[in-house]
């Protein structure tokens, strides 16, 4: 028997809160699982891009979680060229704007109202300035979500959402993307398709703490759990199954996913 789990137990994406501590207390496993994608990016995170500038460039990473921002902050101390600001980059206005360059990796599908919120950034850029953008490829190319949400729905019955609902997968269509830049008066992007194996709770992660990484921090485990114990152990031992099957020793659970690299100027 499955339940149903509601619109409210799949959000997940309370990024000032709940979304934003779960990030942070699985950071190190977050950030090994999409490291390789960072790189692709020609920016991993703020710190580093702080260091490609160096002394005579800044780098201000804007989140709208207090807790990352202050754990990055913590780890930015004594780096005078970066610094941070808790913020909604959909609607923040900046006194030290326009900007030469912009680089969000996965940061941007999120945004309620993406039209309003990408004519937001176009002015923060100078006339010419570049935006970086790494964003999930279409659901059926990406594996590690869509098995890992198979063996849920067998659990917990999960809607189907729209595709264009604020969530991993919002910008999967590329025409739906191009149009959203296109209002905001940007230029038609530049899209290079980056595909590689991911390790599912970070390089080396064995099954075990992979399954109960993807439960303690993605929406579908707040799900399964309020669906009752027996739901979510059910659960955990079809993930522990599907992870043994994509676990190679010394790599981790490597699972395939398809990114879209977009590069767009104002």
């Amino acid at each position: 028997m499955t339940t149903t789990a509601t619109p409210e137990q799949l959000k997940g994406e309370d990024w000032a809160g709940e979304q934003g501590r779960k990030w942070l207390s699985h950071i190190d496993r977050f950030e090994g699982m999409i490291a390789a994608i960072g790189d692709a990016l020609r920016g991993l995170t703020s710190l580093a891009l702080a260091e490609a500038v160096g002394s005579e460039g800044a780098v201000l990473g804007i989140d709208i979680s207090p807790d990352l921002i202050a754990e990055a902050s913590r780890r930015a101390e004594g780096q005078a060229n970066v610094r941070f600001l808790c913020a909604d980059a959909a609607t923040v206005s900046l006194d030290d704007a326009p900007h030469d360059r912009l680089v969000s990796r996965f940061g941007s599908m999120f945004f309620a109202e993406p039209y309003a919120a990408f004519a937001n950034l176009h002015g923060l850029l100078k006339p010419g300035g570049r935006m970086d953008l790494a964003v999930w490829g279409p659901p059926r190319d990406n594996p590690w979500m869509m098995e890992l949400m198979g063996v849920a729905r067998a659990h917990v019955d999960i809607p189907s959402p729209d595709p264009r609902d604020p969530g991993p997968f919002a910008f999967a269509d590329l025409d739906y993307v191009r149009d959203i830049l296109a209002h905001a008066g940007f230029s038609a992007p530049e899209v290079e398709t980056y595909q590689c194996e991911q390790a599912i709770g970070g390089p080396g992660a064995l099954p075990e703490d992979a399954a109960d990484f993807a439960l303690a921090s993605m929406a579908i485990g707040r799900a399964l759990a309020e669906a009752g114990p027996e739901v979510l152990e059910a659960a955990r031992n079809d993930l522990l199954a599907l992870f043994t099957r994509h676990y190679r020793e010394g790599e981790g659970v490597m699972m395939r996913n398809k990114v879209w690299l977009l590069s767009a100027t104002a």
